[in-house]
């Protein structure tokens, strides 16, 4: 893991950032490591500016080497691209204006090994930690609302190093859950597990296929998801758009009511999406769908000796099983 930078380099790349945003330069930096639960490194910045302003910024390192050996475990390097999330925040989110942390700026100088990104700093839950079901509704709709309009501008998406979920994405994560199933140590019963699931798997990421494209964030999960101001009309602020994909968008739908919803509370989150999603709205089985998708994801996230935080853990391969045959497939 690479050491952080000092506070002369960091100024060096704050100044830049901070003129093009329309502030004023830095006087005084104070930093501390962020307690957000992240893979790469984050810091939150205290910023005095020259004309007397205070500034909150999050300072996220986005170079490959910059995780820790067990970030780098826990990680697919295949999905890694530092340009990426940089990208969407300054050509999608800014003129969109939905409530996302603002961009303050980014640092791309690949010969340096340096990554960086500098956006606001948002006062706000973790959507994970809130009970109250109205407002993960509330985080439904705004979500419903960005897949409308990124998908009536898709075009938008072009050069943004973008995944994109097609026939071979949704193909990689099976083969890779099957070499897991098969890696030394694993129960024979596994293997067979993931054999019998893969072509069920298969005619679900056709029927993933047909459905409407539009921009996803790709791992809308409620620790993601920032949420403030007044419960009645919160502010809704995710992070980590480090997998933004073309792709549909009940994708992101399934991963904000995955985990141990009853099934009346997670039909209730999908109707508020559906109240502003347009034509992205899904039916009952095109959730059930994305939901396969995303166990099928995790079986092949990383290798079999990772193993995930105790509140993270969950047994994927039982819901994939579960969730085909409740799809008749």
């Amino acid at each position: 893991m690479v050491n952080p930078p000092s506070d002369s380099e960091l100024r060096e790349a704050l100044e830049p950032a901070l003129a093009e945003a329309g502030s004023a330069p830095p006087r005084l930096i104070r930093r501390r490591a962020s307690q957000y639960r992240t893979s790469f490194p984050l810091e939150e910045l205290e910023l005095t500016l020259a004309d007397g302003a205070e500034l909150r910024l999050a300072f996220k390192r986005l170079e490959w080497d910059a995780l820790s050996a067990e970030a780098r475990l826990a990680k697919p390097e295949f999905l890694h691209d530092p340009l990426r999330e940089p990208a969407v925040y300054a050509t999608l989110l800014a003129p969109a204006a939905l409530g996302a942390p603002r961009y303050y700026g980014s640092l791309a100088d690949p010969d340096a090994g340096r990554h960086w990104l500098f956006i606001e700093w948002v006062e706000g839950r973790e959507l994970y930690q809130v009970g109250e079901r109205e407002l993960w509704e509330a985080v439904a709709a705004w979500l419903g609302a960005m897949h409308c309009r990124f998908g009536e501008r898709l075009d938008q998406g072009e050069g943004l190093h973008l995944f994109d979920y097609d026939r071979g994405h949704y193909r990689r994560w099976i083969d890779r859950a099957l070499a897991f199933a098969a890696a030394p140590g694993q129960p024979p019963s596994r293997l067979r597990s993931v054999e019998s699931l893969a072509p069920r798997y298969e005619a679900t990421s056709e029927e993933l296929l047909a459905l409407p494209r539009t921009i996803i964030h790709g791992e809308f999960y409620a620790s993601n998801v920032l949420v403030g101001g007044d419960p009645a009309q919160p502010r809704v602020a995710p992070v980590d758009w480090e997998l933004t994909a073309s792709a549909p968008g009940v994708i992101d739908l399934a991963a904000l009511v995955s985990g141990s919803w009853s099934g009346e509370d997670r039909e209730a989150i999908a109707a508020a999406y559906r109240t502003t999603a347009g034509p992205f709205s899904p039916s009952p089985r095109e959730l059930d769908l994305a939901r396969l998708y995303l166990a099928v994801q995790w079986l092949g996230w990383a290798e079999p000796s990772w193993n995930p935080p105790p509140g993270q853990r969950q047994d994927w391969l039982a819901e994939a099983l579960s969730l085909a045959e409740g799809l008749g497939l």
